[in-house]
């Protein structure tokens, strides 16, 4: 059966999605260690492979002088919110951690208004709203700083990959091609947690190491599988369908760290998830 461009791009991104949750789950197993030295040879791997890739691809490194501050602000917003992300990973359960990371597009929403200068509708608007709201559910507000903090580093993590978002959009109107962003990125992570694994070196088992480089691998799976995913199908068509991670990270999270999701974050899941259905298909119908 021959695939159209849009069921390739659902593939990728549910691939992506997939490759996402078990990154979160390689992260959460190799226990107790610095999160720095996590995010380090989570990023490590990930450089290895975008350069691997750009030197098959060629076309070099090199950047126009207005892609600069565009390329340091998608590597500064991007590392902030994976070091969130993997912060929240190892406190929370890894489905929360990943539903807080996905609110991300609801960030870009709101952060497209002064960086892209795009005016969004009164429903994304309300649908942002939403979001949140679906987010207090899963956040959970008790008073507890050891509770509530977690999760809102985990949110946090939302908006610094939402930032990110919006600065790649900007770097792909400049044509910057997809390894070099992630090569940048990788390699601006590597060198903002290297001074932390210097200082602060865990020794590692031998099965510590293959968790991360696995974290690793799948992280890079990911990052490569989502961007060519949007190469196939526009957002509005396949979006939705990276809400498939949740479902993955639920999954592994039941199964794998036997967690068993708070009934208000159910909740949170339904109202976000929902949201997201509905910002799809409504936008596949004004199409």
């Amino acid at each position: 059966m021959k695939l159209n461009d849009t069921k390739k791009g659902i593939l990728c991104i549910i691939a992506a999605a997939f490759g996402f949750a078990l990154m979160s789950m390689f992260v959460r197993l190799s226990g107790d260690l610095p999160t720095m030295q996590k995010a380090f040879f989570r990023n490590f791997v990930a450089l290895i492979i975008a350069s691997f890739a750009l030197a098959k691809r060629g076309g070099g490194l090199k950047l126009s002088k207005a892609s600069w501050g565009n390329i340091f602000c998608r590597c500064f917003f991007g590392t902030s919110g994976l070091i969130a992300n993997f912060y929240a990973v190892d406190r929370i359960g890894i489905a929360d951690a990943n539903l807080l990371n996905k609110l991300s597009p609801f960030w870009a929403i709101l952060l497209s208004i002064p960086l892209l200068k795009e005016k969004p509708g009164k429903v994304d608007i309300l649908c942002t709203l939403g979001a949140f709201t679906g987010a207090l559910f899963i956040i959970r507000p008790t008073g507890v700083i050891t509770e509530t903090l977690p999760a809102l580093v985990g949110l946090f993590g939302g908006f610094g990959a939402g930032c990110a978002y919006v600065f790649v959009r900007r770097l792909s109107r400049q044509n910057i091609k997809t390894p070099v962003i992630v090569f940048y990125f990788s390699l601006f992570s590597c060198l903002v947690a290297l001074p932390w694994l210097i200082l602060d070196y865990h020794p590692m088992t031998a099965q510590q190491w293959i968790y991360l480089l696995l974290a690793g691998v799948f992280a890079s799976l990911g990052q490569f599988g989502i961007t060519t995913a949007y190469r196939y199908a526009p957002a509005k068509e396949i979006s939705v369908f990276d809400y498939t991670q949740i479902v993955f990270a639920a999954f592994l999270g039941v199964f794998v760290f036997a967690e068993t999701p708070a009934a208000l974050s159910v909740v949170g899941y339904i109202v976000i998830i929902g949201i997201a259905v509905f910002r799809w298909v409504r936008e596949k119908n004004a199409a």
